[in-house]
Formats: C-alpha cells, structure tokens, sequence
C-alpha cells in the first residue's frame, strides 16, 4: 500500500509539473450528438453573456448538397442551450458576427427577377431565431460560376463579375469591392459599410483599371470610420510576361471624404508581397515580405511607414532572413526558396512592438481514377511551415523564426493549420497532429507533422520576448477523443481564453483552453 502511495504521489507531482511548463488549462465541454455528419464551420461569435453561437453549413443527400446552415447557442459553461437549422440554399456565405443580441449572417445570392447580385443580411434575435432580411447592396449582372472567387495567387477577371469582402480587425467595419465587366463596359467600385449594415462610403475605383485589375487583399479603417485603407494586388494588363515572371504589384487605395488616391510600394530591385496594413495610434505602417527579383521567392521582411493622409512614404525598411530562421528552415546545409508565404495574424504589444506570424501554404493537383474508372481532378491543400517575426515600434527587426510543420488536406482544411495568441511579449501556436513528439531533424531542427491517427494531440509552441522556442503537448489524444479544429478559434482577448469547436462525424464538443 505504501509503495502504491508513493507510486500515485510521484506521478501527480510530474503531472503537477508537466502542466506548469505553458501557462495554459483547459476545459472540455460535453460530447453532443449531432444530426449532420457532413458539415463545415463558418464562424464562432461571443453572445455577448459569456457564450458562444456557432454557424455551420451543413450538406445532405446521395450526392452531398448545401442545404442550409445550423446555428449551435452554447451557454459560458460550454453547455448546448439551443439549436436551430436556418434551411437556405442557393445563397453564398460570407461572414456571420453577434451585434446587439442579434446573429447577422452577411450573405450573397444572385436574384434572378431583377438579374442582380444581392448582399444581405439576415438577422435574428438570439433569443428566439426569426430572421429578417435587409438588402445593403444591389449589383446588375448576369449570373457567374464563384462570383466570390478568390485564392492567394491570382484572381479571375474574366468571369464578368467578381466581388470580395474585407473586414477591419475589429468587426467594426467592412468594405465590399465589385468588379464588373461586360464587353467596353468596365467597372469597378468599393463600398464601406458600418457592421449595421449602414453605407457610409461609395467610391468609383474605374478610373484605374484601365490598364490594371485589382484584387484586394486586406482593409484597415480608421477609428472614426472616416479612412479605409485597402491593400491588394494590382495586376498588369496587356503586357508580356515570362513564366516565373510577377504579373502584379502591391498597391494601397485610400478612400475618404476628398475621395480616393493609390500608393505603390516596390523600389528598384525589392518587389513587396504579402503586405499587411496596421493603425498603431496616428501610424499607418505596412509589415510584409519581398524579393529581389520578380518572382515568387522571398528574400526577407519589409516594413514601411506611410502618412495617413497623403500616403507619401515616411520609412522604408528591408530585412534580409536572418541566419537563425535559415537554419531552422533549412539546417545546415544547403539553402532552397522560400515560397508561397501567407499571412495569419498580427498584433501590437504595449511597448508597439508588432508581432507576425505567416505560414507557407499552396496548392498542388493531380488526377485520380474513382472506382468506376472516371478520371477526378483533386486538389491537396499544404499548409506547412510557421513563420513567426517581431519589429519594434520604428521598423527595426528583433527576430525571425521558422517552426517547420508539414500537413495537407483534401477535404475540410478547419483541422490543419494553425492558430496564435499574443499575451505580452510571448506568442503561442496551437497546432493539431496524430503524432506523439516531434521529429528531430537536427541538433536544434524540429519539425510537427501530421500523422495518420483518428485521434490528435494538441501541441502548444511559445515564442518568447527573445524569440527562444519551447513547445508542450497541452491536450492528449486520450483526452481529445475529438479532433479539433484548430485554425478556426474564437478568441476572447478580455478573457485570456480561446473556445476550439471539436467535432467528428455525429460527435461534436467544445474545448475551451485558458491563459492563467
């Protein structure tokens, strides 16, 4: 009995232990059933009481189909209060957000009685789900494939219709972009509207695309709602290009009360890529990538400061990778490209340091024979290495990390990737894999990667104030008897907590993990 004692004694102080390397703890909410198997998540909201709303789209039938969307209300102690199966179809998704005690679901259809493209929004009180319907934009056109068509590489502008929606980070505000064409017919306008649905700017962007086609990437909006800066790719028309050769280049449009002005970004030998706007008090600053050369390699970081107002440029500053994100990159040996770097999020800490973090992300496609013979086209969504860099307030590097990982799907891509949070100095990544360790690679080389069982572990990386790397398995796949979807949180800044959505086949749960 003694030895027993001493046993159980030992192994609840290296528990003790084991939980007090990341300052992190976790709560598991009940394991629910759930009629649809087939389903995707599409947004996580507070609801303003301490819970959360969850909107899903989910698919039936011999031949899976979008029938609508489902709406879970989970109260603050992660307990299933209500469900309601919104049934809608036909309609495209973009973004669904809690305001006032109400859900809006901004969405898009195409009304075919008065041929034009519709953005709505249909909003409902949380308490009993009775959705109306409020028309905030009208656009004439035919009826196109996508027409919210849109991927990290290139964009289709020869489909007649495009439009693409940008929030600013703090929902506060958004702006929807239109780009039609039809023959000599040539349009292109950009709308802001307040998170009510309220227009507050409408500006003709056609002017410019006479010779260029713009795609936009990204928004920041002033506090007053009287500024948006949006960022993009400006694509060259009527102009040759090599096969490795940039058909682009990044350019900012502002829009205010005087109207709109452009911005260019790129100097002689340094080709910007990946730029991301960011208001830090009255500072309008732009964190990024570039390369040498006009193609897709990259060569190292870029910061830029421009006036808010007039945009002309107050500081422009390269950094070459440094020789630490090399090797652990590459290790030792001979160094390769660096390609196909995506943003993920962005934040600035109190001493206006600014925090980054990218992650290296393309598309391959290959053709596979069904059981019956027929040729499919399948494309396999990489999401592979982290990046992770800090600035100081003036543009100056202090580091830059790469945390190898290696993942790919076919299918629901919510369970790949990653997802980050800041707290002071300190960056975290939560990745999810079937492995039990990373592999070592080399004397300081790690790399996670994905591994095949059901089941997932969830691994936590910190980034400390000096860029030092230390990782911990959080969450055991004994535990986590549900994979979670671990790119797609919602993150509670005021309650140093992040709510993971688990889910597998007709099991579902949610995951609540919190910074003590």
């Amino acid at each position: 009995m003694k030895t027993r004692i001493i046993v159980l004694f030992l192994l609840a102080a290296n528990m003790m232990a084991y939980a007090q390397k990341m300052p992190v703890s976790y709560d598991f909410g009940e394991r629910y059933s759930d009629r649809y198997k087939y389903s995707n998540l599409l947004t996580m909201a507070d609801d303003g009481d301490g819970g959360s709303i969850l909107v899903r789209s989910y698919y039936t039938g011999l031949i899976l189909k979008p029938k609508g969307f489902y709406i879970e209300h989970y109260n603050k102690d992660l307990e299933l209060v209500s469900e309601f199966n919104y049934r809608i179809t036909d309609i495209d998704f973009v973004e669904g957000y809690v305001k006032n005690g109400h859900l809006n679901l901004l969405l898009l259809k195409y009304n075919a009685g008065t041929e034009a493209y519709e953005y709505v929004i249909h909003r409902s009180p949380l308490s009993v789900m009775d959705f109306k319907e409020d028309v905030i934009l009208s656009i004439p056109s035919v009826a196109v494939e996508n027409p919210l068509d849109k991927n990290y590489y290139n964009r289709n502008f020869g489909s007649g219709f495009t439009t693409s929606v940008l929030f600013n980070e703090h929902k506060s505000a958004f702006a929807i972009t239109t780009h039609f064409k039809k023959r000599k017919d040539n349009q292109h306008f950009v709308y802001l509207f307040d998170i009510n649905g309220t227009k507050l700017m409408e500006y003709d962007f056609s002017a410019e695309i006479e010779e260029k086609n713009y795609a936009f990437e990204d928004i920041a909006v002033s506090k007053d709602l009287k500024k948006v800066y949006l960022i993009g790719k400006a694509y060259f028309k009527k102009k040759r290009f090599s096969a490795t050769e940039r058909k682009f280049q990044y350019e900012l449009l502002l829009i205010d009360e005087n109207g709109g002005r452009t911005q260019t970004f790129d100097d002689p030998g340094k080709f910007s890529e990946a730029l991301k706007p960011i208001l830090i008090d009255d500072k309008l600053v732009f964190v990024g990538f570039y390369a040498d050369r006009k193609d897709n390699r990259y060569n190292g970081l870029v910061y830029f400061e421009l006036d808010p107002d007039s945009l002309e440029h107050i500081q422009k500053k390269y950094h070459p990778f440094s020789q630490q994100f090399m090797a652990d990159k590459f290790g030792t040996g001979e160094e390769r490209e660096i390609t196909n770097l995506i943003f993920k999020s962005v934040s600035v800490t109190e001493e206006k340091d600014i925090l980054f973090n990218a992650e290296e992300y393309f598309v391959t496609k290959s053709i596979q024979q069904d059981a019956s013979g027929a040729r499919l086209h399948i494309d396999r969504y990489h999401y592979n290495d982290m990046v992770s860099a800090k600035l100081n307030v003036s543009g100056d590097l202090i580091w830059t990390r790469n945390i190898n990982k290696s993942e790919v799907t076919q299918n629901d891509a919510a369970y790949a990737s990653y997802s980050t949070y800041t707290l002071g100095n300190d960056t975290y990544f939560f990745i999810s894999t079937a492995s039990e360790n990373p592999q070592q690679l080399s004397n300081q080389r790690i790399i996670f990667k994905q591994g095949y069982s059901r089941n997932r572990n969830v691994f936590l990386i910190k980034l400390d104030a000096k860029g030092d790397m230390s990782y911990e398995k959080v969450i055991d796949d004994k535990d986590a008897r549900l994979p979670l979807m671990v790119s797609l949180p919602f993150t509670d800044k005021a309650d140093n907590s992040m709510l993971f959505y688990a889910k597998r086949g007709t099991k579902k749960q949610l995951v609540k993990v919190s910074f003590n």
